[in-house]
């Protein structure tokens, strides 16, 4: 899989050229993978309501194709786009949704993060009161809370077109995250966003964005 680090590009025309470069790939076209970051953006996902979106103020609301609800993209995030043929690749959305998600912890496990899955939610999260503990969450979760205690540092939002795959995850690592407080976020009221640099890691958007691109690189390889 080819890695393209675009840079800085605004979403509408990404997510246009996503669009375009699926809908005219062939069975031979090559699988890549766009990692960029956006301008300010709220993107609203098909399910996505508008009553999730409490005050956009003079950030851009835009309608897209993707699973799931609205969300916040802004600088200091790495976005990362796999466009893969699945067919070819040889496993299915739920595995696809899986090795996304896996490239996201062992991204985190580089910088010492531990990451968790919560059932039902997509996206990665971790420990607000102890973001480098290794332990297990356990025990079931708080009644009408399944984040007890966690905040939510990567989101995934997808779309499988005639087998192909566009959209992606966002992972969130220096970024001003006033703006997921005008939402809420993947329609969960009071979720809290958290990103490497408020849990203490200090990193680079570059290097951030080259350790997400080769772990996804390697999860997604046939």
């Amino acid at each position: 899989m080819e890695t393209q680090m675009r840079g800085r590009v605004d979403y509408l025309p990404t997510y246009a050229a996503m669009q375009a470069f699926t809908g005219s790939r062939t069975a031979e076209t090559p699988d890549t993978l766009w990692v960029c970051e956006h301008p300010p953006v709220y993107t609203q996902g098909l399910a996505g309501q508008a009553s999730h979106v409490l005050a956009p103020g003079d950030i851009p609301v835009v309608p897209t194709n993707r699973g799931g609800q609205v969300t916040y993209h802004g600088p200091g995030q790495v976005v990362a786009y796999p466009l893969v043929d699945l067919r070819r690749a040889g496993y299915f959305v739920k595995e696809y949704v899986y090795r996304i998600e896996e490239a996201v912890l062992r991204t985190l496990g580089h910088f010492g993060v531990t990451g968790h899955r919560v059932a039902g939610a997509p996206g990665i999260y971790v420990r607000l009161d102890d973001p480098f503990s290794h332990a297990a969450l356990t025990g079931p979760a708080p009644a009408g809370n399944p984040f007890r205690g966690l905040g939510k540092i990567a989101a995934l939002g997808i779309k499988v077109s005639r087998h192909c795959t566009y959209h992606g995850v966002a992972l969130n690592v220096a970024m001003d995250l006033e703006p997921f407080s005008r939402i809420n976020p993947c329609g969960y009221a009071g979720l809290q966003t958290v990103d490497l640099s408020t849990i203490g890691v200090q990193t680079t958007w570059d290097e951030a964005a080259t350790v997400l691109g080769q772990k996804l690189g390697n999860r997604l390889a046939p």
